[in-house]
């Protein structure tokens, strides 16, 4: 089986040194590749910048911005049978960058955003009636709202959501808590429990056997 699994955040420089990004360490989706190929999947990883080593046997293709990140999803959708987006993407990039390091000026500063791609949306146009299409949602709130809505926006097949406000779990931490949903409605919740085994509970979940 060929995963397609994003990871990490994503940079949107304002110039050469600032830019705006997130928290995300990229761990559940380095898992999630882990775990693939620990099944014998064939897993492309299309990661953000983060501080984590290759997983062995994962082909890793490093991108910055979300741009960057689409192209790649883009250039290898046709070839994968479950795309995975773990990544965080930032959802607006500055509209200007400045190719100098901007000088600081007194008084308050006005930055003009505009709207980055969106990955998962795009790859839901893109995919095919035999492809699986598996979303994230990091929310702070309203789980059971938001998660099965961006399900139906993004045209997923499933959505894993977690709450990035609960403390000791999600971004940047080692475990993590996670409730998923398919077009049924709420199938399961997993965890707290380390994203290495979260990772093993999803993709059984989502391929419909018992991990083997």
């Amino acid at each position: 089986m060929r995963f397609l699994i994003t990871a990490g955040p994503t940079r949107e420089h304002i110039d050469p040194v600032r830019y705006l990004s997130n928290g995300s360490s990229g761990k559940m989706g380095y898992a999630l590749a882990a775990a693939a190929v620990a099944r014998g999947g064939s897993v492309e990883l299309v990661s953000g910048p983060v501080a984590l080593p290759p997983p062995p046997g994962v082909n890793v293709t490093r991108v910055i911005s979300a741009a960057e990140m689409h192209a790649a999803c883009a250039a290898r959708m046709t070839a994968c049978d479950v795309f995975i987006a773990v990544a965080a993407v930032a959802d607006y990039r500055p509209k200007h960058r400045s190719t100098d390091k901007a000088a600081k000026l007194p008084g308050d500063v006005t930055l003009e955003l505009e709207p980055t791609v969106d990955i998962l949306k795009a790859m839901g146009r893109l995919r095919t009636a035999d492809q699986v299409l598996v979303g994230f949602a990091a929310e702070t709130s309203d789980l059971e709202v938001k998660a099965p809505a961006k399900l139906a926006a993004k045209g997923c097949d499933w959505i894993v959501a977690n709450d990035v406000s609960a403390t000791g779990l999600g971004m940047e931490s080692d475990d993590n808590a996670v409730s998923i949903w398919n077009t049924t409605g709420r199938v399961g919740m997993l965890g707290p429990a380390p994203k290495t085994r979260l990772a093993e509970q999803i993709l059984a979940l989502v391929l419909g056997d018992g991990g083997g």
